[in-house]
């Protein structure tokens, strides 16, 4: 495993830092994970599996009228929200608006992450060519 972080101190680490922060996501990347434990040679995996295991996709849509708006907003056929239950096993008589706008809340924060992953791996690669250089 690659550790720029070790390599270079805490300049790195504020880089790193700043550069997660900077990152538009509903997921507050900082809240889920920790830079010393990055694997900076599969950065977006490393980081992406941290906020998954911590629940960080996780988000809890609560009140009927929130999650009817969630879902209006979203999905107003209902389609999406229903595949996600059925993909979870979820059965209909367990459903509620507040499961689906969460389940949906959740799938979406997920794929708005993933949208990220170009520029996460750019950045932790410019980082170890910086590195490189500076050796």
């Amino acid at each position: 495993m690659t550790n720029l972080a070790q390599n270079n101190g805490t300049n790195n680490l504020e880089k790193i830092e700043g550069f997660l922060r900077s990152l538009k996501t509903e997921v507050e990347i900082m809240d889920y994970i920790q830079i010393e434990d990055i694997d900076y040679s599969d950065a977006f995996n490393s980081i992406c599996d941290m906020i998954s295991d911590n629940n960080g996709f996780d988000i809890e849509i609560i009140y009927y009228a929130s999650a009817i708006n969630y879902l209006k907003e979203n999905d107003p056929s209902l389609r999406e929200s229903l595949q996600i239950a059925s993909e979870y096993g979820f059965s209909l008589d367990k459903l509620n608006s507040e499961t689906l706008a969460s389940l949906l809340a959740s799938q979406n924060a997920r794929e708005e992450f993933y949208t990220l992953q170009d520029d996460i791996n750019d950045f932790f690669s410019e980082l170890e060519t910086e590195s490189e250089e500076n050796d």
